[in-house]
């Protein structure tokens, strides 16, 4: 379910929640039983307590039942690709400019997760079309999107967006695939006067091939970044920076058409 709750209905995302590092997320069945290392939990048995509310497994193992996020859910996508992290995610989206009711174009949809996310902060009166030329990540994407609920807001479309975009006046254009400069015309074109065209990308070769062709296409106020996450470790006798870190993981071009 996409709107909150306060009592797990069947077909509702909960979190799981054991310990800091024992977390899961899952979806509500009867006739389930999920299997943990603290031991197992019958799905069904969650129907009906509130949240907050602390259960037990079979072995007597505690936990609690909570509503996850959007990034908990995202997490429980299946995925054939690498997804876009949460650090990056967060600055597209504030890049754009988009919010609750903008129409916006998204390609490709790999697995879904940029989609998603985007599909949660336009609704309810948005939408997202989202193109995927690839018919197994198109059905694993539009399966994914129906499982946590944001199918509603998304159209999704088995369809190579270098052919075109078939959508117009729209607030944005994201796009994460190989080569974008061979969409900037296309998006250029679909934009509204102001809207944001945002691009990830792994490489310095692409990002250099894609700004002329930014520019070429017309687009003004072109910016390129890079984000690092450091995360701490959490114990306040030991408070330092993590060993292992999420340097690296792409490039974020925006442009707007003026």
């Amino acid at each position: 379910m996409v709107m909150p709750y306060d009592v797990v209905d069947e077909g509702d995302w909960v979190l799981i929640y054991f310990s800091e590092k024992k977390a899961y997320t899952v979806r509500v069945e009867r006739g389930k039983v999920f299997h943990t290392t603290k031991g197992s939990i019958d799905l069904g048995s969650l129907v009906g307590r509130r949240l907050g509310e602390q259960m037990e497994t079979n072995v007597g193992e505690k936990f609690y039942i909570s509503a996850p996020t959007l990034i908990d859910k995202l997490g429980a996508y299946k995925r054939f690709t690498q997804v876009i992290y949460p650090k990056d995610l967060a600055y597209i989206l504030l890049s754009s400019g988009v919010g609750p009711g903008s129409r916006v174009v998204e390609a490709g949809t790999g697995t879904g997760y940029l989609a998603s996310v985007l599909a949660f902060y336009v609704r309810p009166s948005g939408r997202v079309y989202t193109y995927e030329n690839r018919e197994d990540f198109y059905k694993l994407a539009v399966e994914n999107f129906e499982k946590i609920g944001l199918l509603p807001y998304i159209t999704a479309r088995r369809r190579d967006i270098r052919q075109g975009i078939k959508e117009g006046d729209v607030d944005a254009v994201f796009l994460d695939m190989p080569d974008p400069w061979s969409v900037t015309d296309h998006a250029f074109e679909a934009l509204r006067h102001g809207g944001m065209i945002v691009i990830f990308l792994p490489t310095v070769t692409q990002v250099s091939r894609t700004l002329s062709g930014l520019k070429s296409a017309g687009f003004r106020r072109i910016s390129v970044s890079e984000l690092m996450e450091r995360r701490y470790k959490t114990s306040p006798r030991e408070l330092r920076p993590e060993n292992i870190g999420v340097w690296h993981t792409g490039y974020i071009i925006s442009a707007q058409k003026l």
